[in-house]
Formats: structure tokens, C-alpha cells, sequence
């Protein structure tokens, strides 16, 4: 009689540094819903995604926003992306749907004085903390667009390039960059002669002459070196050689 081969021992699971947060296996899905999938299948839902808008404008608040969509997939959704690649015309149309169809959503701003205060970066991690606080629903997980957010409740992961990447993150660029814009324009209507309603607080050309011809008003970065040297009297050119000049008068990021 042959004895019968043992089955090899089941290997013991062990959860070390290095597995900590979970990473689950990724397999294709449709559209950006891929990363959502495999950690809603491995029961780490629901997935929140946050995202920010304005850290690149010497005016007005740093705005950002958490965003949970759920496993259900939405045809109203189909078209969501990063924000950037969208018209204005199709993030407004996005943004009510959003809000609509999101099992939870949260928009903060973080003032120009905190940003000054704490630093843009600090006040960028602050300002998600706050925002995933915000959500009426307690994520699973949490997917940060670029970077990685200490202190949160729940495990995270930085994505890169996450708002083209995970629909919940590119359906937080949308509320926070909708959120953000509809601000500024208000702000130009409270501080006018600068332009807010067009370039947003960014560093156009248009806005730094305005900052050299009026000065900074209160809703200005004065730790921004462009925003500084308007406040100091500085020529135009040395302003705009201080400031970011990559956007276009009749629009910003």
C-alpha cells in the first residue's frame, strides 16, 4: 500500500511593516473605477478620494475636497477626469451630478492667512485631514491624489497622477475646483480691479499688473515671493519674474 503524500502546510499569514496599509491586487476595470474595485473586493470600502484646488494661486483660499462615489458605477459619470482636462462648461455640469449621486462629499478652504501662517504644503495635508473629517460617511480607505496625508483615520494611499487615475479623486478635483472658482468670482465682485473672476488668483500676466498697480489686496499669499515684491513697490517685470507665469490671461488651472 502507497502512502498517500501530505499536503504542504499552509503558509501562516503575517502582517509586517511592509504590508501595512493593505495593498490589494489590481486588476483592469473599466474607465477610472480600477483602483476602487480591488479595494472595495478586498472589503476596504467605501473609498474616499480628495483632491485640492489653488495651490499654485497667489490669491484666495487653498479649496479642497473628499469624495466617496460608492461601488455602484454611474452612467451620469462616465465622462468624469481630472478637472484640468475638462472644459469649465463640463465641470459645471458634473459638479450638481456628483453631489447627487455621491454617498458622501466635503468641500474646505483654507485662507490665505493659514497658507501664509503654516505653509501651502502644510495647509494642503491640513486642509484634506479636514476634508475627509468633513465626510458624513466614514471611509475604508482613502486615495490622496500625489502625495501622502499623515494623520488620517483610516489607511491611504498616495496615487499619482490620481485624479486621471480613480473616478472618486477625479470626482474631488471637480467639486473643489468648481467650489473654488465660483468663490473667486464672488471675490471679484467684493474686490474688484484685480481680475479674480477671470484668472482665478493665479499669476497672470493681467493679475500681476494689477497687483503692481494697486498693491495686494487681503486675500493675497504675501509669503509668495511675486506678492511680496508687488507690496514692496517692485516693477512689474520683477514681479513677474518672481510669480508663475506658465497660465493664460483668459484662464487658469
Amino acid at each position: 500500500m502507497t502512502a498517500r503524500p501530505r499536503p504542504a502546510p499552509r503558509a501562516r499569514a503575517s502582517l509586517s511593516r511592509s504590508s501595512w496599509p493593505p495593498r490589494p491586487i489590481i486588476r483592469r476595470a473599466a474607465g477610472l473605477r480600477t483602483m476602487e474595485s480591488a479595494l472595495e473586493r478586498n472589503g476596504l470600502g467605501p473609498v474616499a478620494g480628495v483632491d485640492e484646488a489653488g495651490r499654485g494661486a497667489c490669491a484666495g483660499p487653498l479649496t479642497v475636497a473628499a469624495c466617496i462615489l460608492g461601488s455602484r458605477a454611474h452612467t451620469a459619470l462616465a465622462d468624469l477626469d481630472d478637472s484640468k482636462k475638462l472644459t469649465e462648461r463640463r465641470r459645471e455640469e458634473l459638479f450638481p451630478r456628483i453631489q447627487k449621486l455621491a454617498l458622501a462629499w466635503s468641500v474646505v478652504f483654507v485662507d490665505a492667512a493659514e497658507v501664509d501662517r503654516i505653509g501651502v504644503h502644510v495647509a494642503n495635508i491640513e486642509g484634506m485631514r479636514r476634508a475627509v473629517a468633513g465626510l458624513g460617511l466614514t471611509p475604508g480607505y482613502v486615495l490622496t491624489d500625489g502625495f501622502r496625508v499623515p494623520g488620517l483615520p483610516v489607511p491611504s494611499l498616495p496615487v499619482i497622477g490620481g485624479d486621471a487615475t480613480a473616478a472618486c479623486i477625479a470626482a474631488a478635483s471637480v467639486l473643489a475646483k468648481v467650489s473654488r472658482d465660483r468663490l473667486m468670482v464672488q471675490m471679484d465682485t467684493d474686490i474688484p480691479g484685480y481680475g479674480f473672476a477671470v484668472h482665478k488668483g493665479y499669476s497672470t500676466r493681467a493679475h500681476s499688473t494689477a497687483m503692481t498697480a494697486l498693491g495686494p489686496s487681503r486675500e493675497h499669499r504675501m509669503s509668495y515671493a511675486n506678492v511680496a515684491a508687488a507690496a514692496a513697490g517692485r516693477s512689474r517685470s520683477e514681479v513677474d519674474a518672481l510669480g508663475r507665469m506658465d497660465c493664460a490671461d483668459d484662464g487658469a488651472p
